[in-house]
């Protein structure tokens, strides 16, 4: 970008899209500010394993400069999948990952993002710095009100903040529904010691098993962890239609195993033996497509953008829109030629995704049959 003055970036939301931007933006000399409402790196868990594709995670590695770091990290065994049979654990399909392919290695969430994180020069994100809001400008420029009553000014405002994102509102009046999906995660440590039938049955890789608005799967991560996530298409208040206070792990554990009941016992060993609780997690997305008219001074990636099922691509789509704008950035002339190049390429890719994944998500969890 030709300009006098570099211009002031703030992208708010330090996942894997808002780092991937930062980091490319740094590589290319420009400066920029992250603004994360959590109070440290480390102040929660990230969450599960992601397997990288090579045309969308794997590209945004390498315009970071970190494809190398990222494959001295990975897991390419973890790109086995095995499908088993709900009533008799028997395997329906293998999976194994070819030697001599690309493949879509596994990495644990934390270990990428920590990745991201040592990337970017020191400093780059503020920590315990929430926003509030976000205001468009008329001499193009943006403000941003924190949750402490302070506001600053940038160029630019990039929203990289999830799914709830409070920049978000500037842009769109879309707001994130209930896909009918609600996924309960449970985990299990020292796998292969502590739980050698969990280990064989799952393998290097995932596993998953799926019935009548159930599904059952469980995936590899680093360390010998192995998470599972126990799907359920039920309305959001499932559990208050049950009677089950989901602070009461014990009474959630009795839930869900009526809830699979006909399953193999092999199988149901996973609600019973988890090593942790069970955390709820209702699935939403966005419309799709989601768009908006274009406005000087703020956009959108990630699932900020465009939230979608969790079936491999959000992760992946994040990076490559943090890597696209980075990149228009530094070669457009203008902020708004930047932002609107970015765009053009940004809204058609996630709408053809979204709807991809929606149908993913039927197919991961069928509909139970009336």
């Amino acid at each position: 970008m030709n300009s006098a003055r570099h211009p002031r970036i703030a992208i708010v939301g330090a996942g894997l899209g808002g780092l991937t931007c930062a980091r490319v933006l740094q590589r290319h000399g420009r400066s920029v500010t992250v603004f994360e409402r959590e109070a440290s790196a480390d102040a929660r868990p990230q969450g599960g394993s992601l397997d990288m594709h090579a045309d969308t995670g794997q590209a945004a590695l390498r315009a970071a400069g970190l494809l190398d770091h990222f494959h001295a990290l990975a897991r390419p065994e973890g790109d086995e999948w095995r499908v088993l049979d709900f009533a008799t654990a028997g395997v329906l399909a293998h999976q194994v990952p070819s030697p001599d392919a690309d493949g879509r290695p596994e990495i644990d969430r934390g270990q990428l993002r920590g990745l991201l994180l040592e990337s970017i020069a020191e400093g780059t994100v503020r920590w315990n710095r929430a926003v509030s809001a976000v205001t468009p400008l008329a001499d193009g420029t943006c403000r941003l009100l924190f949750t402490d009553g302070t506001a600053e000014h940038f160029d630019l405002v990039v929203g990289a903040d999830g799914a709830w994102s409070r920049v978000r509102p500037a842009l769109s009046h879309a707001a994130p529904s209930y896909t009918g999906v609600t996924f309960m995660e449970t985990g299990f440590d020292h796998c292969d010691t502590r739980h050698p039938d969990l280990a064989r049955l799952v393998g290097n890789g995932s596993m998953l098993a799926k019935g009548a608005g159930r599904t059952l799967v469980a995936q590899r991560n680093s360390n010998g962890h192995i998470r599972a996530y126990i799907a359920l298409r039920e309305p959001e208040d499932w559990h208050v239609a049950a009677g089950v206070d989901l602070g009461d792990h014990q009474a959630v554990r009795t839930q869900l195993l009526r809830m699979f009941e006909g399953w193999d016992e092999s199988l149901r060993n996973i609600l019973r033996n988890g090593d942790s609780g069970f955390v709820n997690r209702s699935l939403f997305v966005l419309p799709a497509p989601h768009t908006w008219e274009h406005v000087t001074g703020v956009t959108l990636l990630g699932d900020a953008a465009h939230l979608m099922p969790p079936v491999g691509l959000g992760a992946n789509l994040a990076m490559l829109d943090g890597s696209d704008l980075a990149h228009a950035l530094v070669a457009e002339p203008s902020i708004s030629d930047a932002v609107r190049a970015y765009e053009s390429i940004m809204l058609p890719r996630s709408a053809e995704a979204a709807t991809g994944s929606a149908q993913g998500l039927d197919h991961l969890v069928p509909a139970a049959t009336p």
